[in-house]
């Protein structure tokens, strides 16, 4: 035995591992009742209700035409889901406070800023995000391709975000002036600050737009 070693009496190694089996059994059977609590949680739970304001934390989500099912914390936004639930990673985070619009997604068709939106909230919900645009087959959504043609951005980090608000505009304006196309992404900011260039992309997405739906 080493000089250093610790002595232990045959009581005391005995209590040692007993102790030591009771905590982890105590452990184990612990996580298997939390597991089984939150895979099968459901209205209620072993015949009792749910209490009021409790939110479920397993949800499935419609984003891009797909069923999600996801687990989220009831202080979860969109954006956060999005990105690193369900790796769609076009949406990006700016400024997470609702005034860079980077972050822009359309819910129901409509736009809005996803790190402003709690996800429980879009439950039932149709969600968008730029991955979504393009064709199964690979064809470019009509606002995406304008931008790949006008080369309209610098760095392109808030280029999904206006390609978003566009897409949701032009379903509401298909014929804007430049004016009103202008105002209806104004949402929406660069920190390159080449709008002018944006703006002439996305006039070009209106008309691209305007004949894939004649086609």
């Amino acid at each position: 035995m080493a000089e250093n070693d610790p002595v232990v009496t045959a009581d005391e190694g005995q209590r040692g591992v007993s102790r030591r089996n009771f905590i982890k059994g105590v452990i184990a059977a612990g996580a298997a009742v939390s597991t089984t609590s939150y895979l099968f949680r459901g209205g209620s739970i072993l015949g009792q209700p749910s209490l009021p304001g409790a939110v479920e934390r397993l949800v499935t989500l419609n984003v891009n035409g797909q069923q999600r099912r996801v687990d989220v914390m009831k202080q979860e936004t969109l954006a956060m889901t999005l990105r690193y639930k369900l790796g769609l990673t076009g949406t990006k985070l700016g400024c997470d406070r609702s005034e860079c619009g980077a972050c822009t997604v359309l819910i129901d068709d409509v736009p809005h800023y996803s790190c402003s939106i709690l996800t429980h909230s879009v439950r039932g919900r149709k969600v968008v995000t730029i991955e979504g645009l393009a064709s199964p087959t690979g064809q470019l959504h009509p606002v995406q391709q304008a931008v790949v043609d006008a080369q309209g951005f610098q760095c392109a980090f808030c280029m999904p975000g206006f390609v978003m608000a566009t897409v949701g505009y032009l379903k509401t304006n298909p014929n804007p002036t430049r004016p009103e196309l202008a105002h209806g992404i104004s949402g929406n900011l660069c920190r390159c600050q080449d709008y002018n260039k944006i703006l002439d992309a996305m006039m070009l997405a209106a008309e691209y737009t305007r004949r894939s739906s004649r086609a």
